[in-house]
C-alpha cells in the first residue's frame, strides 16, 4: 500500500558563476540543506534517508556534503543521470516515502562546475566512448560535426529542423530568453538579473546558428534541497500549511523514438519528455489545463519550445506563436519559468531540478514575493539530461486534511 508524498520544505543557494564564490560542494550543500529542514521546521536528526545527486564531483561526495549537516548514519544514495540529477533526487526520495520505506527523505543536488561551455557528457572528450555518442551520431549524420561547444550544436541543429519544418523564427527563439531574462529580475537567487530586449538578444554572440549566448544555460555552481515526508509525518508534525503535495512525477528514458526518425529533435528528448508527460496527467487526473505555473529545462530556447508542445500546450510545431503570444508569462495563460529558468537563473547540473521544486513550492504556498503567479495551485516541473532521462512532476497545495 502507497502513501502520499509531500514535499515540507525547500532550500537553495544563490546560482553563480564558477569560481566566483570561494566555497566547495560541500558548503553549498550545507546551505541548501540548512535551509530546506529551516523551512520544514524540522532537525536533520528527523531526516531516514538521503537521495543525492550530482555530476561533476567524486563518489560518495553524497555523505561528504550531509555529513555537513550531521553524522547520524543513515543511508545516502549518490545519483547521477545527467541534467536530470536533481528530479531524480526527488524521485528516488518520493519513492521511498510512498513505497513505505521511510517517513521522512532529504533530497539534496548541487555542482561545482568550471568555466566555459558544457561537454558532450565524456570526460575524455572521447564521443566514440561517450554514453551519449548515439545522440551525437544522429547529429553528425544529419548536420555533420562544427567546432562549436557539443550541447549547443545538438540543440542548435534541433532549432535548425523546427525552423525548417514548421516555420520558427529565430525572432520566437529570442522571445524565450528574453521571457526568462526578464522573469530573472525579480529572483535574487538567480545567477543573472540582467534584463534584454529581443534585439538584444538576436545581437549576441552566437554559440551556434540561430542559438546566441542569451538563449543558453551558463555553467553555474549551486544547490537545492527538498525535504519529502509521508502523509503520517505531515500529520504528526503540524506540517499541513507547510505540505505541497507530489500528485504525480514519471520518469522515461529513450525509446526507439528517440533515433528512429535522424532528427536532433527527438534525439534531444521530445518524445521522452511527451511520454513522462502523459503519465503525469494519467496518474494524477489533471491535465495541463489544469497548471498555474511550470518550470521547465531551458537549457536552450529550442528546447522550452519543445517542451511546450511535449506538455501538449500547443499543437506539434505551433510553440513558436505560442511564446510570441505572451502565453507563457504573467498574464498569459501559464507562467513559465518564473525563476528566470536555467538561461538566466543557471545550470548546476545536479541542483536543477531541486530548484525548480524549490521555486515551485514557494509559488503554491503564495511566498514567491515579486515573482508571485497569482492564485497558483497546480505546478510542474520538467527536467530533462541527454543520455536520456526525462522527469516530470505535477505538485499542487495540500488542502483539507494531509
Amino acid at each position: 500500500m502507497t502513501t502520499k508524498a509531500y514535499v515540507v520544505g525547500v532550500g537553495m543557494t544563490k546560482f553563480e558563476k564558477p569560481e566566483t564564490r570561494d566555497w566547495q560542494y560541500w558548503d553549498m550543500a550545507k546551505e541548501a540543506g540548512t535551509a530546506a529542514l529551516a523551512d520544514a521546521g524540522i532537525p536533520y536528526e528527523t531526516v531516514e534517508q538521503a537521495a543525492v545527486g550530482y555530476c561533476f564531483q567524486a563518489s560518495t561526495a553524497g555523505q561528504r556534503a550531509v555529513y555537513e549537516l550531521g553524522l547520524t548514519g543513515i543511508p545516502v544514495y549518490n545519483l547521477n543521470n545527467n541534467c536530470a540529477t536533481g528530479s531524480t533526487a526527488l524521485m528516488t526520495a518520493r519513492q521511498f516515502v510512498e513505497g513505505g520505506i521511510a517517513d521522512c527523505v532529504l533530497a539534496l543536488g548541487f555542482e561545482k562546475m568550471t568555466r566555459g561551455a558544457l561537454g558532450g557528457g565524456s570526460g575524455s572528450g572521447d564521443f566514440a566512448t561517450s554514453p551519449v555518442a548515439r545522440h551525437y551520431g544522429i547529429m553528425a549524420a544529419a548536420h555533420g560535426f562544427e567546432m562549436s561547444p557539443p550541447t549547443a550544436q545538438i540543440f542548435g541543429n534541433a532549432a535548425r529542423e523546427h525552423m525548417e519544418r514548421y516555420g520558427t523564427t529565430e525572432v520566437q527563439l529570442a522571445a524565450v530568453g528574453a521571457k526568462n531574462h526578464q522573469h530573472s529580475a525579480a529572483n535574487p537567487n538567480a545567477q543573472f538579473q540582467d534584463v534584454y530586449t529581443v534585439d538584444e538578444i538576436l545581437a549576441a554572440r552566437t554559440v551556434h546558428q540561430p542559438l546566441t549566448k542569451l538563449q543558453c544555460s551558463p555553467t553555474s555552481d549551486g544547490a537545492a534541497a527538498a525535504v519529502v515526508v509521508s502523509e503520517r509525518f505531515v500529520e504528526e508534525h503540524g506540517l499541513r500549511g507547510r505540505a505541497v503535495e507530489i500528485a504525480a512525477q514519471a520518469m522515461t528514458t529513450d525509446t526507439g523514438e528517440s533515433f528512429a526518425s535522424g532528427s536532433c529533435i527527438d534525439a534531444v528528448g521530445r518524445p521522452m519528455s511527451r511520454a513522462a508527460a502523459r503519465q503525469v496527467y494519467e496518474r494524477s487526473g489533471l491535465g495541463i489545463e489544469d497548471v498555474d505555473v511550470i518550470e521547465l529545462h531551458d537549457c536552450f530556447s529550442i528546447n522550452e519550445l519543445l517542451t511546450y508542445e511535449a506538455l501538449g500546450m500547443c499543437e506539434e510545431g505551433a510553440s513558436g506563436k505560442l511564446v510570441e503570444s505572451g502565453a507563457t508569462t504573467y498574464g498569459g495563460r501559464w507562467v513559465v519559468n518564473p525563476s528566470g529558468g536555467l538561461i538566466s537563473k543557471g545550470h548546476p547540473l545536479g541542483a536543477t531540478g531541486l530548484a525548480q521544486t524549490a521555486e515551485l513550492v514557494w509559488q503554491l504556498r503564495g511566498d514567491a514575493g515579486p515573482r508571485q503567479v497569482a492564485g497558483a495551485r497546480v505546478g510542474l516541473a520538467h527536467n530533462i539530461g541527454l543520455g536520456g532521462a526525462a522527469v516530470v512532476t505535477l505538485l499542487r497545495k495540500a488542502q483539507g486534511k494531509a
